[in-house]
């Protein structure tokens, strides 16, 4: 299976995380080593409830910094993407109001002097403008379709409650 992002069958061996993901790692930091009740204490082995409260609270207290870490690291890529889409649109709009403006009105004017009819050569020209802002703003559209959200922050947050329950996956 290839995603397109350059990487060989081999980077989800090397780094532990599908391909698809690679990209958003470099700013999600390393998962902290958690030694909560869930390894501190064998099954059957009962720690005072000071203990269990303390590491459950730290336990928490890092999954839910990884969360926030991954959220950020994800949203920012998302931004990122987005903000290309809809600069496009924008230049797209932009170009149209110019190109319509400026360019219609010779057009309209040679068409006009051609044809011996300004009216229909006006309806001409904003039919040409038309097809060509539906064609700048069908190519914004398709950048904007490209934006993914945040799908590990989902992925991991769909673990939590079998992970607080004791049921988490190891990798």
């Amino acid at each position: 299976m290839t995603t397109g992002h350059g990487a060989d069958n081999g980077e989800e061996a090397l780094t532990g995380r599908p391909r698809e993901y690679a990209h958003v790692s470099d700013a999600v930091p390393e998962p902290e080593p958690v030694l909560g009740a869930h390894e501190t204490y064998a099954k059957g082995e009962i720690g005072s409830i000071g203990q269990l409260v303390g590491d459950i609270a730290g336990d928490l207290s890092a999954l839910i910094r990884q969360e926030v870490a991954l959220a950020k690291a994800e949203a920012q890529q998302s931004a990122s993407q987005a903000g290309k889409g809809a600069g496009l649109l924008a230049g797209a709009g932009l170009a149209g109001w110019f190109a319509l403006l400026f360019l219609s009105i010779a057009l309209w004017w040679a068409l006009g002097s051609w044809m011996d009819n300004r009216g229909w050569a006006a309806v001409i020209v904003a039919v040409i403008w038309g097809i060509l802002a539906a064609i700048l703003a069908a190519g914004g559209r398709t950048q904007l379709k490209h934006v993914k959200g945040l799908p590990r922050t989902v992925e991991t947050a769909k673990k939590v409650p079998d992970a607080l329950k004791g049921n988490e996956e190891h990798a």
